[in-house]
């Protein structure tokens, strides 16, 4: 079979790259041509275009983009017709992938979607679109698939968050290969306590959260508290944030390293909820924006909790510190019940177990994803 496959951000990469290698362990002619990065070209896949020219974040960089993203997407559509695939697989990355799906569909191309943009919380009008050119969608989150039935009447296919074996892998390999974590100024670090600090990877969201979780350091001297660096934000932009606190230092490129290390840990809302919980560390999320895009955004997103593992388990599991919660005094009060309270350590853990449990019914995603996409293919 030839597969067209697009991804357009790294964790798409990482996602697509093992639902490559699962394909071609089902379909040993599988001809795979993709849009991604690094680690889909080394599962096997032809590279078209890199993630990195795709990424445009934001209202007004988007804009700025304008032309470069209809470049893309002329150049996609040649690119899809002068290669005729069986299929077009589309992976997140709704703003791009959602124009391809609507062109493929009259092209008479079958569409596929692997991870399904999250209507449920915003922009919930693009629904009716997606069924009407999506041939099969793949949904990674189990709530997603009673959403699309009771709510649009649409019969999805949940497979499982490919996280959970993305998790698994890395917790495997440093079992077999321990990796000692230096800091960024490549100092070991000391052997105290880790208190991780996962502050997101954008300056503006950074600026608001960081100082609040450096100042909590100030309460714990007994623990070491470690900043995970963001890719793209350079060491300087840390280094002014981090003076004045003896007992924090800061890793790149080894989130999950730490991860594993770390006692406990502050997390900015978003995927990153969900990998903490996945490795087992009791967490506090924390949101905290501006005024006004707080405002806009309590009107635009429909959800009861703002961290995935919530609204996974679909109640309070982790405590969410959100816009005016997020104060030092309240981030310190429930740190000290995650690294005291021998009750609370004992129900997480209870309720990461059925959390990955949940997100990992019947097997691995990519496996359960690729195994439904050759079905498909073949009874079509």
């Amino acid at each position: 079979m030839r597969y067209y496959m697009i991804a357009g951000e790294a964790s798409g990469d990482l996602h697509g790259s093992n639902l490559i290698k699962e394909l071609k362990k089902l379909d040993s002619q599988a001809d795979i041509r993709c849009w991604g990065g690094d680690l889909m070209e080394a599962a096997g896949g032809k590279l078209v275009k890199h993630h990195r020219d795709l990424a445009f974040m934001g209202f007004v960089e988007v804009v700025m983009n304008l032309g470069t993203i209809l470049r893309n997407l002329k150049f996609c559509k040649e690119d899809i017709l002068a290669n005729r695939p069986d299929t077009l697989v589309l992976i997140d990355y709704p703003g791009f992938n959602l124009r391809i799906a609507e062109w493929a569909k009259e092209q008479g191309i079958k569409v596929i979607y692997y991870i399904s943009p999250q209507v449920w919380a915003w922009k919930e009008n693009r629904v009716k679109k997606m069924k009407q050119c999506i041939d099969k969608m793949l949904v990674i989150l189990p709530f997603e698939k009673d959403y699309y039935r009771d709510k649009w009447n649409w019969e999805v296919e949940y497979v499982g968050h490919p996280l959970v074996e993305v998790v698994e892998e890395r917790q495997a390999n440093a079992t077999q290969q321990p990796t000692a974590l230096t800091t960024t100024n490549g100092h070991p670090l000391s052997d105290l306590p880790i208190v991780a600090l996962l502050p997101g990877s954008r300056k503006q969201e950074i600026l608001k959260k960081l100082p609040i979780m450096l100042e909590v350091s100030k309460q714990f001297r007994h623990l070491q508290f470690v900043v995970a660096k963001a890719p793209g934000q350079e060491d300087s932009f840390y280094d002014g944030l981090l003076a004045g606190h003896p007992n924090v230092s800061a890793v790149s490129g080894k989130t999950y390293h730490l991860l594993m290390q770390s006692k406990a840990a502050l997390v900015t809302s978003g995927t990153a909820t969900l990998e903490t919980a996945l490795f087992g560390v009791p967490e506090v999320v924390c949101y905290k924006g501006s005024n006004i895009s707080y405002q806009i955004a309590k009107r635009l997103v429909k959800v009861k909790y703002i961290s995935l593992v919530n609204l996974i388990m679909d109640k309070l599991v982790v405590k969410e510190l959100i816009q005016d919660d997020l104060t030092p005094a309240n981030l310190e009060r429930e740190l000290n019940e995650l690294l005291n309270s021998p009750q609370r350590r004992q129900q997480l853990s209870a309720d990461y177990a059925a959390l990955k449990a949940l997100l990992s019914q019947g097997g691995h995603a990519s496996a359960q994803a690729a195994a439904s996409i050759v079905r498909y293919l073949q009874a079509s």
